[in-house]
């Protein structure tokens, strides 16, 4: 009588139940890595804007010392090109003039920059002594309801909208706002429509922040700006100022 018993299938495959945990440690796995690359997405490009917007600072002040001027916003969002003249701080606020300073029109979320000039600097040779309405720069403090001055006599600010809310594509499509708390946002988003300009001068720049409970709302706008007194120093170092 045969007593060899059937060999066992060492080689059985998983389980439903084994093949589910599998499953869940891979997804677990998964959405921990995925979380901190986004983060690093995110931060990577807020650098490169950054960056993008110090060298467009120094595009304008290369500018200035070249032409004895401040340059003025773009023709229109696509024509780079300056303006032929800005009559006020209303025609001094629009896009970048990116093909005047040769450089991209566009932040890395693909949205027009903006650009905003003191007229009495781009319209002419500098005259530090024309009494010109000069922008500022406010920001927040954590304890305060009212925006504080951060930066005074400015006569350029450049804005980056950022990945959020508001701005123009290069296709020429407008960005909805899809916050209604993000009043620093609007502030800024409000000087490139200013009836009065008056309106056109005073500008945000904070802590970016995704809380609707924050002081001034969400907010991830990116500027720079161009002091009077470092155009100043510029044109002097350049020789083109006493």
């Amino acid at each position: 009588m045969d007593r060899t018993k059937p060999m066992q299938n060492k080689n059985r495959g998983f389980t439903l139940v084994e093949l589910a945990v599998v499953v869940a440690v891979v997804a677990l796995l998964l959405g921990t890595l995925l979380v901190p690359l986004t983060t690093q997405v995110a931060q990577r490009n807020i650098t490169q804007t950054q960056k993008q917007l110090d060298e467009i600072r120094e595009a304008v002040l290369g500018y200035a010392i070249v032409n004895g001027r401040l340059p003025r916003p773009a023709t229109s969002e696509t024509d780079g090109n300056e303006r032929a003249s800005c009559a006020d701080a209303r025609d001094c606020t629009g896009f970048l003039p990116w093909a005047t300073l040769g450089l991209p029109r566009a932040d890395v979320w693909g949205k027009l920059l903006r650009y905003s000039v003191v007229p009495q600097y781009a319209n002419a040779t500098f005259d530090f002594g024309t009494g010109a309405t000069l922008k500022t720069v406010q920001t927040r403090i954590p304890s305060s309801s009212t925006p504080v001055n951060l930066a005074t006599n400015l006569v350029a600010v450049v804005i980056s909208y950022g990945p959020n809310n508001w701005g123009r594509t290069e296709a020429g499509t407008d960005i909805v706002d899809t916050s209604a708390t993000n009043v620093d946002e609007d502030t800024n988003e409000a000087k490139f429509h200013c009836t009065t300009a008056a309106n056109c001068t005073d500008f945000i720049s904070r802590p970016m922040s995704t809380s609707p409970a924050a002081a001034g709302g969400e907010f991830d706008d990116l500027l720079v700006w161009v002091p009077q007194t470092i155009l100043f120093n510029r044109l002097v170092a350049a020789g083109k100022l006493p």
